[in-house]
């Protein structure tokens, strides 16, 4: 007996609405292998048209949280439990990332790796509530009868590559850069410094409004496989109110002591921390500096980082103009340096004007030069020049109302000038060189075809 058109007509809708739901479901699994998001940021609307070699440079924000000590507290459980402790605390976490515009790019056991396309205030916003969320979750976690967990989570900005890695028959999404080496090395140094959030100086200077923050500066410290030193900041808006309270009234004297610790007088250094720590008992950040004063050979100390001074022949530019700006000002800066280090403040005024010519000369050549190549990051390096001005009109400032501690003001100098300036030459400013140096091989090359 002959099947009538209408049933074959709806068989085979049904069999189109089956396959359209099973694709959907499909795509589905495998975005919660490979982010939707990251698809999207490498221009892809279609799983099946990943390839290996998909690439996209671009700035993105880096957040690395990590568990302390899960070592010794993943001793005390059977594996079993290891993945349900795990699994129970990811949960948690990940609602977290997505609603402040961030996604997850990878588990690193019990580290998540964490990315913020548009915003370093969005990813900062997020450690917070991260924070917040795990004291909730603690609360739990007590009640059951298990121990509390702290997380520590390092933040830094910049430019990073995305795109696929692998072979014929395995790939993965990743994303690699100087950055992302930066943000994993921040959330180390938490351990270290008994604080939950670090960000760089990169993510600081990136942010739409610092002042909205409570962010001090911790130390300068060498990131491996990097020349010169970075520094680093504490973000304490997750202290409990009377810290946070205590650490934002006492600002400018734990600074005091950290500048006499890095300039080499312990002496100074441990009496002026014993005193903030009358103040501010609770700063664990300030008795890991006291320890390296006590202890001035141990590991901590052999960490401190030397502020780097003088012009090396690896900050070259291979840009005549643009090397003799930048020799010319790194020289201002030693020179500023040097008479605020003699208490010769009289000379201040001239030499913070030719600073500012000079910076302002300097900045204004790398941004014709940028414009004339079509460079895509240029609104990123601009806006790190518009920050060197605004903490340079900060410590000119200081200057003009009379700061009279020297050491302080001769390490504000170093952290705000010098040690701004070189690490924008090997970093912003290399990046530029090097896509300087693609784009004119390109154009050669077509010239010649």
């Amino acid at each position: 007996m002959p099947v009538p058109p209408q049933t074959l007509v709806g068989s085979a809708q049904d069999d189109t609405h089956a396959l359209r739901e099973r694709l959907k479901t499909t795509t589905a699994a495998y975005s919660r292998f490979v982010p939707r998001e990251f698809l999207r940021l490498l221009g892809i609307d279609d799983i099946r048209k990943i390839e290996v070699g998909q690439q996209v440079e671009r700035k993105m924000t880096v957040l690395f949280a990590d568990i302390r000590n899960f070592t010794s507290l993943s001793e005390s459980m059977s594996p079993q439990e290891n993945f349900n402790f795990l699994n129970a605390y990811l949960v948690q976490m990940e609602p977290v990332i997505a609603a402040h515009g961030g996604f997850i790019d990878k588990y690193i056991g019990d580290g998540i790796m964490a990315l913020f396309p548009d915003s370093p205030d969005a990813a900062l916003r997020c450690a917070l509530a991260m924070l917040k969320r795990l004291d909730e979750y603690n609360t739990g976690r007590e009640r059951a009868g298990y121990r509390p967990i702290r997380v520590g989570i390092g933040i830094n900005t910049g430019i990073v590559i995305l795109g696929t890695i692998g072979g014929a028959s395995r790939m993965d999404g990743t994303v690699i850069g100087d950055a992302v080496n930066l943000a994993a090395r921040l959330e180390r140094l938490t351990k270290d410094y008994g604080v939950p959030i670090l960000i760089s100086e990169y993510t600081l200077y990136c942010l739409d409004e610092p002042g909205l923050w409570s962010i001090r500066f911790l130390d300068r410290t060498h990131v491996r496989g990097k020349q010169g030193t970075q520094s680093v900041y504490e973000v304490f808006d997750g202290d409990p109110a009377p810290v946070r309270e205590a650490k934002t009234r006492t600002r400018k004297i734990f600074e005091e002591a950290l500048a006499y610790y890095h300039v080499d007088d312990i002496v100074t250094a441990r009496e002026r921390l014993v005193a903030y720590l009358a103040l501010v008992p609770d700063d664990d950040a300030a008795r890991v500096y006291l320890e390296r004063c006590e202890a001035p050979a141990g590991p901590l100390r052999d960490q401190r980082a030397e502020l780097v001074s003088i012009w090396r022949e690896e900050y070259g530019f291979g840009h005549g103009t643009l090397d003799e700006a930048h020799k010319t000002l790194l020289a201002d800066m030693n020179v500023l340096a040097r008479a605020i280090n003699v208490s010769a403040l009289n000379l201040t005024p001239p030499l913070m004007a030719q600073i500012q010519f000079a910076a302002t000369r300097d900045f204004m050549i790398e941004k014709e030069l940028m414009q004339e190549d079509q460079y895509p990051f240029l609104d990123l390096h601009v806006r790190q020049h518009e920050r060197f001005f605004e903490y340079f009109n900060e410590l000119r400032h200081e200057i003009e109302q009379g700061e009279e501690n020297r050491v302080y003001l001769g390490f504000r100098v170093r952290r705000f000038l010098t040690g701004w300036l070189i690490n924008h030459i090997l970093s912003a400013d290399r990046h530029y060189n090097h896509y300087r140096a693609a784009r004119r091989r390109e154009l050669a090359h077509l010239q010649a075809t």
